[in-house]
């Protein structure tokens, strides 16, 4: 058996991310992967993930031990994509949480364990598709009102002219040519330190305020 067993660390853990051979009590040598990183990223996009996929295609391991099937992705669809990539490359996914293993101890495919994860899959791409079609049926009728904006429904970016024409933005533009600091303009304009800091730097592109 040529194994490694990888465990996900999250990022605010204290140990760091990394690769040790180790052996079990039984004696079989095996390689012990910690991978630290955010709950956000893939499998793939992970940095040891990509090498147990690599691993994977090459031959260099036939067995991945984990904690739980939850290590092997961000969610329940990238869970399920790591399993089917794994199972191409006829890897026997052991889980102990779970107990399950994708092989039989004469290297058959365990087929209730293969069945579920592929009727899981079907779900999962079945609610893709209801939602991608909501999605569509949404764009058409604010097509149809005349309220679909190409950028996904995002405000448009205003002009200079129309964001410093703004009331509060005008009065602050006005503070500062008074000669007032940037801290006293936004105070005295009601804004935040950060806008009146824009409408500065915007101010000075183009040449209202020398």
């Amino acid at each position: 058996m040529k194994a490694a067993k990888y465990i996900k660390l999250d990022s605010s853990d204290t140990e760091s991310s990394r690769q040790t051979i180790k052996h079990s009590s039984d004696g079989i040598r095996y390689l012990e992967v910690l991978d630290k990183c955010n709950n956000k990223i893939t499998f793939e996009e992970r940095k040891y993930g990509k090498n147990i996929i690599k691993m994977a295609s090459s031959g260099e391991i036939d067995t991945l031990l984990v904690n739980s099937i939850s290590h092997l992705g961000r969610n329940g669809l990238d869970i399920l994509k790591t399993m089917k990539t794994l199972i191409s490359y006829n890897i026997n996914i052991k889980a102990e949480k779970e107990s399950i293993e994708t092989l039989n101890s004469d290297g058959s495919e365990n087929s209730s364990v293969i069945m579920l994860v592929k009727m899981i899959s079907s779900i999962y791409e079945h609610e893709q598709n209801i939602k991608l079609e909501k999605q569509k049926q949404g764009i058409a009728l604010a097509k149809q009102k005349g309220t679909y904006k190409s950028n996904g429904g995002n405000k448009p970016k205003l002009s200079y002219n129309d964001f410093i024409s703004k009331e509060k933005n005008a009065y602050c533009l006005n503070e500062l040519k008074k000669g007032e600091s940037i801290r006293k303009a936004a105070k005295k304009s009601d804004i935040s330190l950060g806008t009146a800091v824009k409408i500065k730097k915007l101010a000075e592109l183009n040449g209202d305020l020398n």
